[in-house]
């Protein structure tokens, strides 16, 4: 009995999921729980497990395809359902397609005259089949028409039920329909480069033994019947009907061999030239891992280049980049050329997740009071004493120490005195809501955008639990393992904008919170500082910008400023040595 895997609920709030990557294709071998296929949405990517086990008998949502939440994405079922299967839908094809190439003795038929009449009853056999349209599908909510990018299949040729058929680009997603049934593709309704509206009819499949003789030969024939047909008109005298017959058998003879060609070319692997046709996708993929499309050669269908093509290219280039420093060291200093960003001019339409961090950065400075503060703070003592620890601690705790469990322990312990900065607000029911624990969500640069994972009950843990809990999230976010539920909860922020050299920046609130703390790069520079005798004497130490955004409906600027004098009291007394058992 066959058992349906449909869209699970990844998040309070996400209603639609695109399919990313399928991990299983028909026919395979699953097992219960086993990663099945890829789930991307605006909150999280993650894999959705097989609900049973068994063998995929079908996927009813191709890459790249969006999927409303409940809808069924694949079919589970036992081997003998697809062995099945198996045997019952090649037939349909098989059977159409072989006798139609034999109907090549057309050039036998015009040696006697009056058999030129098999050729004239052979559309008449096309009566006799039917034929199934391929409509343009809904594909998302709001989507009500699509461009047909490009057809996989040519008029003529033989295509299988649930076979990629022609590619289709909305404002929301590049994918690629299916073949409804299997047959021949008989007519193309909307050419490349078209717009249609969804329901609208694509093209129409022939299906049944009458469809095959509109495949092949349908253009070729009327050409080489009409001299053969003439021929007998002039056959009374022997010498002209001899000529007459041998020119139709050559032309034929140069046609049949036309036909294969298409599917020759469809079904050889090629090289995407400027020209060929590219997802957005996989565009933006290339962009960011600085793979030229030019000299990707595509797995997919006709050739196409897909996301795994470019993924592997992107490992084989970073496995390369090794070797290229000690070529630099040993050629002569010379001006390096500035770099131009492949993105440099292009247009592209906005990821799920671009748009959504859009909408919520925008809501947030409209419905709250937003403004920054910013203090200075000498972290010299912390640098030393990692410097210190760094290697034995990494040894025993698996993870290596960097300055953000610091800043992090600083922080939780700040917010547990000034519990207002650890708040949301609500202005429907007039209340504020003071937080009893310190959800710290940590800010992740990724591939795809900015993302906000939550360490719950922050303020319970040491400095070795910070730095593990911020390792293990933020590489879990990078690599798209993130649950949904770790994405929401968090009570305050921290965005390290410095790890990319900013010295500070005025961050946005993730709402529904009333702060996040912006942390800038650490330089070392001359500051005045006492001595042991109380004078006053520049030295060279280790300083670092912390600016707050605060709500000011919830905080006030002096609680802000209290809020960071007591971090920067925290950094700069730098007494964590209790804590990293020294």
């Amino acid at each position: 009995m066959s058992v349906s895997v449909t869209m699970p609920q990844l998040g309070e709030s996400v209603t639609e999921g695109t399919v990313t990557r399928w991990l299983k294709q028909v026919g395979d071998t699953v097992t219960a729980d086993e990663p099945l296929l890829e789930i991307s949405t605006d909150k999280v990517d993650t894999e959705i497990p097989a609900p049973v086990s068994g063998v995929l008998l079908e996927i009813r949502v191709l890459e790249d395809g969006v999927v409303q939440v409940g809808a069924e994405l694949a079919v589970i079922g036992a081997k003998d359902e697809v062995a099945t299967a198996s045997t019952a839908q090649p037939t349909a094809p098989v059977v159409a397609a072989a006798p139609e190439p034999a109907a090549a003795p057309a050039a036998e038929v015009t040696a006697p005259a009056p058999v030129v009449v098999a050729p004239v009853a052979a559309p008449a056999a096309t009566q006799t089949g039917t034929t199934v349209d391929v409509t343009l599908p809904q594909l998302g909510e709001s989507v009500t028409e699509g461009t047909v990018t490009r057809w996989l299949k040519q008029v003529g040729e033989t295509v299988t039920a649930d076979e990629p058929l022609v590619e289709i680009s909305t404002d929301k997603v590049d994918t690629e329909l299916p073949a409804p049934t299997s047959g021949i593709l008989l007519s193309i309704i909307v050419p490349e480069d078209a717009t249609t509206a969804v329901g609208s009819i694509l093209g129409v499949i022939g299906v049944g033994t009458g469809a095959a003789p509109v495949a092949t030969p349908v253009a070729a024939p009327p050409v080489a019947v009409a001299p053969v047909v003439a021929a007998p008109v002039a056959a009374a005298p022997a010498p002209v009907s001899a000529p007459v017959i041998a020119a139709p058998v050559s032309a034929p003879a140069v046609a049949v061999p036309t036909a294969p060609t298409p599917a020759a070319v469809l079904a050889a692997p090629r090289t995407i030239d400027d020209d060929s046709y590219v997802t957005p996708l996989v565009r933006r993929l290339a962009v960011q891992t600085g793979v030229d499309l030019s000299k990707v050669t595509g797995t997919g269908v006709g050739g196409r280049i897909r996301k795994q093509d470019v993924a592997a290219a992107a490992e084989a280039k970073a496995a390369a980049a090794p070797a290229a420093p000690a070529q630099t060291q040993v050629a002569p200093a010379s001006t390096t050329p500035v770099a131009v960003s492949p993105l440099r001019g292009r247009t592209e339409p906005l990821s799920r997740l671009r748009k959504v961090i859009a909408e919520r950065m925008v809501e947030s400075l409209q419905v709250s009071a937003q403004l920054t503060s910013v203090v200075e703070v000498d972290v010299t003592r912390i640098a030393n004493l990692r410097k210190k620890v760094k290697v034995d601690f990494e040894a025993r705790e698996g993870v290596k120490l960097t300055f953000l469990p610091f800043i992090g322990k600083a922080a939780v312990e700040a917010l547990k005195q000034f519990p207002m900065v650890n708040a949301s607000i609500d202005m429907t029911a007039s209340t504020i809501t003071y937080h009893d624990t310190e959800n710290l969500g940590i800010a992740v640069d990724t591939d795809r955008g900015l993302l906000v994972p939550v360490i719950r009950n922050a303020g319970d843990l040491n400095i070795a639990g910070l730095s593990r809990s911020i390792s293990d999230i933020a590489d879990r976010t990078r690599t798209s393992k993130v649950l949904p539920d770790e994405l929401s909860g968090g009570t305050f922020t921290i965005t390290n904008t410095g790890s990319r050299g900013s010295l500070f920046d005025t961050p946005i609130i993730n709402q529904p919170q009333v702060a996040i703390l912006g942390t800038g790069a650490i330089e070392k520079r001359p500051v005045v500082v006492p001595d042991s005798t109380g004078q006053d004497v520049i030295a060279i130490r280790s300083m670092m910008y912390l600016a707050l955004s605060y709500d000011h409906r919830v905080v006030d600027g002096a609680d802000a400023a209290r809020f960071l004098v007591a971090m920067k009291n925290r950094l700069e007394e730098g007494s964590f040595e209790a804590e990293l058992g020294l």
